[in-house]
């Protein structure tokens, strides 16, 4: 047998563990990139070998969560690829502003940066008090750092760079206090967000929303852990409401994909069709 056979054995052996004493499912994530992620991270454990760090990492939740960092993408910012927000601008606000009050599930919000985003857009549009983001991701962690609203501060500019290609209409620095080299977000905007955990793999659906946003999360997943979460969404997502997933990701072929139409060609931007449609 290979080093690399034996190190898929330790790897499928490790997920099994975590499951069933931590509750997080990778056993569906694609294999490829859990198993980069996974090395990359024995490599600054202590460990030689999976097998050897199993043992630690089943009963020492501080060592998991080290694991947890590794396996987990977190990469965001502010407005994260404006043209995706100015879109949402003009095609879903609309919608959202017939109702007299929206509910909105960011799934896989990492540190946050995309839902502040979200609430920004929203108090500009005129929804003042009219809305709740349930912000959810599976890493704990990044879920506190997100509740926090603080950023470095060398990051402004760049976001501020993203807020004004978005379509923003005020100044970016009305949102956040400079301090030190740190930005803090407003309060007023923490209003509006519920952060909490949420495992896209295991836990259930949140119902009677009318917009879902998860970018670039799926990409990671199996086809059946698409499947499932597709599912979750769809019994989530009022009719008539908005599905956004990430760029490279789309319901071409998927079980759910007669139930929507596509809004914008390039942003994958769906919504759900009415029963009678």
């Amino acid at each position: 047998m290979t080093t690399d056979e034996l190190v898929d054995i330790e790897i499928k052996l490790l997920m099994d563990g975590v499951y069933q004493v931590y509750g997080y499912d990778f056993r569906e994530y694609a294999e490829a990139s859990l198993r980069r992620r996974l090395i990359q991270w024995l490599s600054g454990s202590g460990f030689a070998t999976f097998s050897l760090a199993q043992s630690q990492l089943l009963r020492d939740r501080v060592f998991f969560d080290s694991l947890l960092r590794g396996i987990t993408v977190n990469v965001s910012e502010i407005f994260r690829d404006p043209a995706f927000f100015k879109a949402v601008r003009e095609h879903v606000v609309p919608y959202l502003k017939t109702y007299p009050f929206v509910k909105i599930w960011h799934a896989g919000c990492s540190t946050g940066e995309e839902a502040y985003s979200m609430a920004i857009l929203l108090l500009e549009e005129g929804l003042k008090g009219r809305f709740r983001i349930y912000a959810t991701d599976i890493n704990e962690e990044v879920i506190r750092k997100a509740q926090d609203g603080i950023y470095p501060l060398k990051e402004m500019q760049r976001f501020t760079k993203n807020y004004q290609q978005s379509g923003g209409t005020g100044s970016f620095s009305d949102y956040y206090t400079a301090r030190y080299e740190h930005a803090i977000l407003s309060p007023s905007l923490r209003e509006n967000i519920v952060f909490a955990a949420h495992n896209l793999a295991v836990d259930g659906d949140f119902g009677e929303m009318n917009l879902i946003l998860c970018r670039n999360v799926m990409i990671y997943f199996k086809q059946p852990l698409k499947e499932r979460v597709l599912g979750l969404f769809d019994s989530s997502l009022l009719q008539g409401g908005y599905l956004c997933l990430g760029t490279k990701e789309s319901l071409y072929q998927r079980q759910i994909a007669a139930h929507y139409e596509a809004i914008t060609a390039r942003m994958q931007i769906y919504r759900k069709q009415y029963a009678n449609k």
